[in-house]
């Protein structure tokens, strides 16, 4: 039987059991609950919206949305959010399903760390970004109530998340720092890397041989 946290029912059907246990495999225990979290978080504020949302599209770009941090997964010369949402969409074609469908969860991962773009986009990339500004800046905590915020931190513990997750991002793409530039991952590196420097976009600018 399928388990429902704060009203919300986990998918759990093949395809969604499928990429729960992909993640538990190469994922860590701090990525899976993260993971479980920003699907609850944003199917709860996806029904405070009154939006019409599908929960197996959302769960799947909530499960994938950090695989690109993963060693099977994270590449040399992409952003992870990018080798998550090709994780995604390769797992989704292999069970079936339409490019349609998969082009939805790829831009949802893809997003995800992008603010307000998502929002104007379909429920299912506008929510994950939602879930993930819930468990990890704390944003849209206003549409979520103070128990069911209890209700899911119960089943997914936030246990050293705070720390723990930024040590996820540095390994995750420490060893890649220009897939970084212009976005908030550099805000990591910054923080985690002392000799690291950001690009600036000017200096980019001044830099075109084009003269000018």
């Amino acid at each position: 039987m399928a388990e429902v946290i704060a009203g919300i029912r986990i998918p759990d059907s093949k395809l969604a059991r499928e990429a729960t246990d992909l993640l538990r495999e190469h994922g860590t225990p701090l990525l899976y609950a993260h993971s479980l979290r920003v699907f609850l978080f944003g199917a709860i504020r996806g029904r405070h919206r009154g939006l019409q949302v599908d929960h197996e599209l959302l769960y799947a770009g909530a499960v994938f949305h950090d695989f690109g941090l993963t060693p099977k997964y994270r590449s040399r010369d992409h952003r992870f959010e990018v080798d998550g949402a090709n994780a995604a969409r390769d797992f989704l074609r292999a069970n079936g399903i339409g490019e349609e469908q998969a082009g939805v969860v790829w831009d949802a991962i893809a997003l995800h760390t992008t603010p307000e773009i998502p929002w104007h986009k379909r429920p299912e990339i506008a929510l994950v970004t939602g879930g993930v500004e819930a468990d990890v800046l704390g944003d849209g905590l206003d549409e979520i109530a103070e128990e069911d915020r209890a209700s899911v931190l119960a089943a997914y513990p936030r246990l050293d998340f705070k720390k723990g997750i930024v040590r996820a991002f540095a390994d995750g793409f420490g060893y890649r720092p220009e897939t970084t530039f212009g976005t908030m991952n550099t805000d990591v590196l910054e923080r985690t890397q002392p000799d690291y420097r950001r690009v600036n976009f000017c200096d980019l600018i001044a830099a075109n041989p084009l003269g000018g």
